[in-house]
């Protein structure tokens, strides 16, 4: 089984790059908002318990999400591996993750992090603004804002997996096709 993680900042290309790689390695796109979604709507027991913690204005404890990506290992044995994205977002998930998928026997093969500069983010950002209609997506400041945050919180995530020499980063500009190119090359030298 082959694990990924995709990280990049807001406008990075994440969700165009990770349906690519979903394509074409056969892989499972496992994010942790669609999961706490779909467990929230079938009123399982995990999705109680976040819609608890939800509904009191509270974060969805890591060992609650940790659970939801257990269940969702569980329920496809025969994936060929998971992209995961968007998590972890702290030292404390990556450490449970890796202890989870250790008792899968399937680790974090790689995590491949997007590198773009601020002012091609702000571009492409205010670009996705004008037809997304995110208001989030059409603000120079709050766009700045999210792009500090992070790397406020995700430098530690790169950092703890640089430990295990499981961190890549990768050029997010130029073509599609081209950053494409970048992430296999670095998928095939592990796969």
């Amino acid at each position: 089984m082959f694990n990924l993680i995709l990280f990049g900042p807001p406008g990075s290309g994440k969700g165009t790059q990770s349906e690519k790689l979903i394509a074409k390695y056969g892989l499972k796109h496992l994010s942790t908002g669609d999961l706490l979604r779909s467990e929230i709507s079938h009123q399982t027991p995990l999705g109680k318990e976040a819609q608890n913690f939800m509904d009191k204005g509270q974060l969805v404890p890591d060992e609650v999400v940790i659970g939801m990506i257990s269940s969702a290992l569980d329920g496809n044995p025969n994936a060929k591996g998971f992209l995961f994205d968007g998590f972890p977002r702290t030292a404390a998930q990556a450490e449970a993750l890796d202890k989870l998928l250790e008792l899968k026997n399937a680790p974090i093969a790689v995590m491949l992090a997007l590198e773009v500069s601020e002012a091609e983010l702000i571009k492409r950002l205010l670009k996705r603004g004008e037809t997304s209609g995110r208001s989030d997506d059409n603000n120079e400041n709050v766009i700045r804002a999210r792009i500090t945050e992070y790397h406020n919180k995700t430098a530690v995530v790169a950092d703890y997996y640089k430990q295990f020499e499981k961190v890549e980063m990768v050029k997010g500009e130029g073509s599609i096709d081209e950053i494409f190119d970048r992430l296999c090359k670095e998928i095939d030298k592990r796969a």
